[in-house]
């Protein structure tokens, strides 16, 4: 029996529940940050009951662990997408520099929460999210093998020295946008980082000393980034603490 004015429940697939909670979970994260963000919230903007999230998801971190993992799936599966129509080491390493600055750009509340939330967790080495992001960074380690074997770079310096200093710049070039302070051009970060990262990885020509051909590229790559430091001073914008709040992620 239909009792009138009562809005009739309807049952779907459990795929499908699934994924309206995590999009409201991700909303939810996005605007109010982890500890303001209410499972009431979400399970109304789902359009559940509340009860409904605990049928799926053990308590709100396992839910923001959910949406992490479901974020690094699509943007690895972008990635890989991406990366096979594009040819050359440099070509290749600047698309992973120049998507990383983007994804901090588009999507900084995110950031902050894999960061400062997920990672700092004691069950993060625990979780899938602690292996998609190895994956993540292992792309980039990949390309570097790549050139290694092709004799374009230098196989003497530790691989994860690389990607420290890589993602080590990124976080750098990005603190003063993410605190709400100035900004940044991906495209142009992501020419000097790479042009400095490769300045200490390209092979000298045979007929110049390797010690002076590395030291000229340093040179030239640091002036870079110091020249888009100075154009980009920080001018503080005015923002909006719901939509436009930065935060500083840690590095990948």
């Amino acid at each position: 029996m239909t009792i009138p004015g009562r809005r009739q429940a309807v049952r779907l697939p459990r795929e499908q529940r699934v994924a309206e909670i995590m999009r409201a979970a991700r909303a939810v994260f996005v605007e109010k940050g982890y500890e303001e963000a209410l499972l009431s919230d979400i399970a109304e903007r789902a359009d559940v009951v509340e009860g409904s999230i605990y049928r799926y998801f053990e308590n709100k971190r396992d839910l923001l662990v959910k949406v992490i993992e479901d974020w690094y799936e699509a943007m690895l599966s972008d990635y890989d997408q991406q990366l096979s129509g594009i040819r050359g080491t440099r070509n290749r390493l600047r698309y992973m520099v120049w998507r990383h600055l983007e994804t901090v750009h588009e999507e900084p509340a995110l950031c902050h929460l894999m960061f400062q939330i997920i990672r700092s967790g004691a069950d993060y080495s625990a979780t899938a999210v602690h292996e998609l992001n190895r994956k993540y960074t292992h792309r980039t380690l990949d390309i570097v093998r790549e050139g290694i074997d092709a004799g374009e770079l230098r196989g003497d310096i530790p691989l994860r020295l690389v990607r420290d200093m890589m993602y080590g710049c990124v976080e750098h070039r990005t603190w003063a946008y993410l605190r709400g302070e100035g900004d940044f051009d991906s495209n142009h970060v992501a020419d000097a980082i790479v042009d400095l990262v490769l300045g200490g990885l390209a092979k000298a020509p045979a007929n110049q000393p390797r010690d002076q051909t590395i030291a000229l590229r340093l040179e030239q790559a640091v002036a870079r980034l110091e020249r888009l430091d100075a154009e980009s001073a920080p001018a503080v914008r005015s923002s909006s603490p719901s939509k436009k709040r930065r935060y500083l992620p840690g590095r990948v």
